[in-house]
Parts: C-alpha cells; structure tokens; sequence
C-alpha cells in the first residue's frame, strides 16, 4: 500500500479539490483463495485506508475498483491452454458466466469518477465471484 500512498501524496498538492482518486485493488481480498495471502493483504489494507483517506482528504472523493478475474497481459506468463482451463473455471463459478474484461473494469473507474456522490466505497467488479466461493 505503500506505493499507492506515496503516489497520492505526491499528486495531492495538484489535484482538484473537488476531484476523484480511484485506487484498483482486487477482490483477492474479499475471497479466502489459497496461495494468494501476501497479495490479498495488501489488498486488504487498500480496501481499509480507502474509506479513511475519504474522510481524511475531504472533498476530495477516495474510491477502490476491486476486480476479480480479468482476462488481461498479466495473465500471458501462462501457456495458453493452461490459460484457458483457469478462465473456464473461474466462469463457472461467476454468476454471469464469464471472466471479466478489460473493459469491465474501465466502466467501473469511469462510473466512481464521474459520480460526485460517491466516496470511501469498494467497488467490486467481480461477476459475482465473490458469492460463489
């Protein structure tokens, strides 16, 4: 979380005061996943300072996008088939039958920035996946 803070308060002297900062976490955070405890922590800790810096940095309004799986790059270190196989898992478990896209999460970011009324909210972009553990 370090990092993430760091960066905000380097930028704070120029933002508008009656703007928007969107932190991206992960639902790793809200999911008991073996495997995932140092990434899910630290996620855990954004999802915590979020509603704290809302209040903290007022007007200024402090959201986090929590994704779920999304099928982007970063999963590339992976053979294809491999890829696959998670993917078609992890649809199956979703509510809406899919992994999500890149695309998914962009519309998550621009509805917490264009909504003037929203602030110190998780937004989880999961397809439900959270529900299904």
């Amino acid at each position: 979380v370090r990092p993430q803070l760091s960066c905000l308060q380097a930028a704070l002297p120029t933002l508008n005061k009656a703007g928007s900062v969107t932190f991206i976490s992960a639902v790793s955070a809200q999911l008991a996943t073996p495997g995932v405890t140092g990434i899910a922590a630290i996620n855990g800790m954004l999802l915590t300072v979020v509603p704290i810096l809302a209040l903290e940095l007022k007007p200024l309004r402090v959201n986090v996008v929590a994704p779920g799986v999304i099928d982007t790059p970063w999963w590339d270190f992976l053979a294809e088939e491999q890829r696959q196989t998670i993917f078609a898992d992890y649809a199956g478990k979703t509510p809406v039958g899919r992994v999500g896209r890149a695309e998914d999460v962009a519309d998550a970011i621009a509805f917490l920035v264009s909504n003037g009324f929203m602030t110190g909210q998780v937004l989880t972009c999961d397809g439900g996946l959270r529900f299904a553990a």
